[in-house]
């Protein structure tokens, strides 16, 4: 199971735009203009620096979770089925 520390959200930033954060984020550790570049670099964070272990939960503009993957280290034999 992975550490809070090891999870990446991909959120609405208030002014436009996408914020990639860790749980109980100050501040966003990066911003894009689109939700897919977000993304990819959450995916990139939780590969570098959680090793592969951590979460990338993505918030749609509702505010609402819509989706997660999980790092490469953190999947489960089992077929995802959404």
């Amino acid at each position: 199971m992975a550490k809070n520390d090891e999870d990446r959200y991909v959120v609405p930033n208030e002014n436009g735009g996408w914020d990639v954060v860790k749980e109980n984020h100050k501040r966003a550790s990066a911003h894009f203009g689109t939700q897919k570049e977000a993304i990819a670099r959450a995916k990139e964070t939780v590969e570098n620096t959680g090793r592969g272990l951590g979460e990338v939960r993505i918030q749609g503009t509702n505010g609402q979770f819509r989706d997660s993957d999980s790092g490469s280290r953190n999947e489960t034999k089992a077929k995802d089925h959404r």
